[in-house]
């Protein structure tokens, strides 16, 4: 069934079904031990787990129906990707989704089939400059932070011609590919395309590729939020248990204000998520759409880098070792803060696309 056709008690259980479906890849409270074993191995993530998240139509599900989707929300997708964020999956499902969006929109059946089963990894290769969303599309720009691209099959390469962006298609194998190591464990890419060697596979994807880095922007959002989350809770229990001079720490005061400031940030991003969420669902277009996706990618990318900084500290000496769980949120948010638009940037796209009040 498609997100159009839900009422609200119908998306609400969908999205708790979809939250649920997320423990087959990242249980609840689970350990980390997957997730160590991963950091700064090729290439980054686990293939197989990848593969198993798109048998579950997770790859898929914004995609509509008649592609071979689930044609769901983004709240659905938001509450799915905050679920894996809690548990640091490394597996660029957020970028495999972008693909398979504009793979549906160019009607190629064959390849989108692939990526929707998770059999093969195809990122898009859009970002030219750091901390951008616009799309440059120049045919001879490198493209920077691909996610894992080592474990790529191939690169969707938008390239502007004319008034339009047409879309391309360039095998993996012997591209013109450098990998760097990032803080959470994994690797970027720096692709320099080679027009030789495309296929082109749409002749303009202009009008649907703003909307579907949005919602790999708003889907990035919640993945911070989950991690953000996480380390709260485990903070929480830390405070709990650890004494002091005799006494529980989370007695002392002083702690106890900022972890209510922690649980306050945390809480102020769930529900700009969950807000921009809807106002998508609910089928907002141009600058209302825009500015709800920064307005919850400023405060996700702004909270998570705060939260988790905060939540070391309360560790005390043990949060810096990177023994200590908690230490990985940091990291990962660290790399995730700034992709598809850190704070400062969509704080100047919201404020240049929120619509004006009296208030």
């Amino acid at each position: 069934m498609s997100a159009a056709a839900l009422d609200d008690s119908d998306r609400l259980e969908s999205i708790r079904m979809i939250r649920d479906s997320a423990a087959a890849v990242a249980p609840p409270g689970g350990d980390l031990a997957r997730i160590r074993g991963l950091r700064f191995e090729a290439p980054g993530h686990d293939p197989a787990v990848l593969r198993q998240m798109g048998e579950l139509g997770w790859i898929g599900l914004r995609v509509p129906e008649a592609a071979g989707g689930a044609g769901l929300g983004m709240g659905e997708m938001c509450a799915l990707v905050e679920a894996l964020g809690a548990g640091l999956a490394p597996e660029p499902l957020i970028q495999a989704a972008l693909s398979a969006g504009l793979l549906a929109a160019a009607e190629e059946k064959a390849l989108l089939a692939r990526v929707l089963s998770g059999e093969a990894l195809v990122l898009t290769a859009w970002q030219e400059r750091a901390d951008r969303i616009d799309v440059p599309a120049s045919p001879d720009g490198a493209r920077r932070f691909l996610t894992n691209a080592g474990g790529a099959e191939a690169f969707l390469v938008p390239v502007r011609e004319g008034g339009g962006i047409a879309l391309h298609c360039q095998p993996a194998a012997g591209a013109d590919l450098v990998l760097e190591q990032t803080q959470d464990g994994g690797t970027f890419g720096t692709l320099r395309p080679d027009l030789s060697k495309v296929t082109r596979i749409a002749d303009d994807i202009g009008a649907v590729l703003p909307a579907l880095l949005d919602d790999a922007a708003l889907a990035s959002a919640a993945y911070l939020l989950g991690g953000m989350d996480r380390a709260f809770a485990m903070t929480l229990d830390y405070l709990k248990t650890r004494q002091q001079f005799g006494k529980i720490i989370g007695t002392f005061q002083a702690l106890q204000h900022r972890a209510a400031d922690l649980a306050m940030q945390t809480a102020l991003t769930r529900a700009s998520i969950e807000s921009a969420a809807a106002i998508l669902d609910d089928g907002a277009t141009g600058d209302a759409r825009r500015a709800a996706v920064s307005r919850a990618k400023a405060r996700a990318s702004e909270a998570a880098i705060l939260v988790t900084r905060q939540c070391i500290q309360l560790h005390g000496g043990i949060g810096y070792t990177d023994q200590y769980d908690v230490g990985l949120f940091l990291r990962k948010a660290m790399v995730l803060a700034g992709q598809f638009g850190g704070a400062a940037l969509h704080r100047r796209r919201f404020m240049a696309t929120a619509p004006e009040t009296d208030e």
